[in-house]
């Protein structure tokens, strides 16, 4: 195929350009034109350019899409869809002022496809690493049931509502991170540029140095004398320690489990999982996915092994007859209130707003531990890192001290 450049007109008037593979002009003309594109201008691309253009669309492709900016871009297409636009119009709108060059691509790509007898749901699902399993599925439910532009406003009700998650609970993390990292840089150099200066200061005198500073000095000397193999274990260690974690089943459960463990951070991590799980199956179902399939969506989106597996078992005894507020019981993974208010929705037929309000109290309550913890973890930090920064400076002081007490 050749690469031809082109400018043309689209359904709405304004001049557009680009690049495209075809085997003749004629062709090229006849998949733009099905497009509602119409071409003025052609001209075959020499290989130079064509390369420049291939890099250009690489780097574009390279660039992250954000959970924000696709949550935009749900909202915008429902809000086209209910002002009676078709939905390639409406796709052709979105791609020319989106300003993502890695969205302006695939969104070009979709239009295309759609234009060409595709369903929307099948032409995402080629692009799962920025339109998720459950974006997919809700979408697919929506075309389905003929109600794509009301899915696609719960849908970017709930996009939206995770990335304010996400985001909270990074923020919460931001701070303590930045204090280890500092903590790490300011040790470090305490140990390999100040210690070995003070250390010689002591080796002339001939001083019986404290305990707590002949133990500093000797870590001071290790790390500077020994650096070339500290360095590489360091890194090697962390690498192993996070593929194990992440990487691998029994690591992945491992991790989660302790997580959930952990007294500060496990009730905020178990409530911020609730929330999602209640929220994503009260979505689905309310998009008209059906259960088992809604639950198996689920499983995928918790981000925790735990609750996955009870999610995976909670499915299985709900093929086999069972209600879905049992397994959970059972799992103990759960808290009480949210097992009980499941089972009132499933006796009473109202399971979805029963969900929904699950996730809203639970959503307030992760905004309150998020405030809490962000407000408790500031001064921690700082007290933790003023005595271990006073451990080494007490441990550098006190000999010199005892030195000052002997010569008067």
């Amino acid at each position: 195929m050749t690469v031809y450049q082109y400018k043309a007109i689209n359904s709405h008037g304004k001049s557009v350009k680009g690049l495209l593979e075809a085997d003749n002009p004629k062709a090229l003309r006849a998949n733009l034109k099905k497009q509602q594109i119409f071409v003025t201008e052609i001209k075959e691309s020499s290989a130079k350019e064509s390369q420049f253009n291939f890099s250009l669309s690489q780097q574009r492709m390279n660039k992250r899409v954000k959970v924000d900016e696709i949550a935009v871009l749900t909202r915008q297409l429902a809000t086209l869809l209910k002002a009676g636009i078709p939905l390639v119009d409406s796709l052709s709108v979105l791609t020319d002022q989106t300003e993502n060059g890695k969205l302006k691509v695939i969104l070009g790509n979709v239009k295309q496809q759609v234009n060409e007898g595709r369903s929307l749901a099948d032409s995402l699902k080629e692009y799962p690493e920025v339109f998720s399993n459950i974006f997919c599925n809700m979408i697919m439910a929506g075309e389905s049931a003929g109600a794509l532009e009301i899915v696609l406003t719960r849908l970017a009700d709930f996009t939206e509502n995770q990335a304010r998650i996400m985001s909270k609970l990074k923020s919460a993390m931001m701070y303590p991170m930045v204090m280890i990292g500092v903590g790490a840089i300011v040790l470090g150099l305490l140990f390999t540029v100040v210690m070995p200066k003070i250390t010689k200061i002591f080796t002339d005198m001939k001083a019986t140095l404290p305990l707590i500073t002949t133990i500093l000095i000797g870590i001071s000397n290790f790390l500077v004398h020994w650096w070339f193999l500290v360095l590489p274990f360091t890194i090697a260690l962390i690498y192993g320690t996070y593929h194990f974690l992440f990487k691998t089943e029994k690591g992945r459960l491992f991790f989660d489990t302790m997580i959930l463990k952990t007294p500060l951070f496990g009730p905020l991590t178990r409530m911020a999982i609730i929330s999602r799980f209640a929220k994503t199956l009260s979505t689905l179902i309310a998009s008209g996915v059906e259960l088992l399939k809604a639950l198996d969506i689920v499983k995928n989106i918790v981000n925790n092994k735990v609750i996955e597996k009870v999610i995976e078992n909670a499915r299985q005894e709900i093929r086999e007859g069972e209600s879905i507020a049992v397994p959970l019981k059972k799992s103990k993974e759960f808290p009480p209130l949210v097992v009980h208010m499941i089972a009132v929705g499933e006796k009473s037929g109202q399971l979805e707003q029963m969900l929904n309000n699950i996730s809203n109290a639970y959503d307030s309550q992760v905004d309150a531990k998020v405030s809490a913890l962000t407000s408790l973890l500031e001064p921690l930090m700082i007290v933790f890192m003023g005595i271990v920064v006073g451990c080494i400076v007490f441990a550098i002081l006190l000999p010199i001290l005892q030195m000052n007490e002997l010569i008067k």
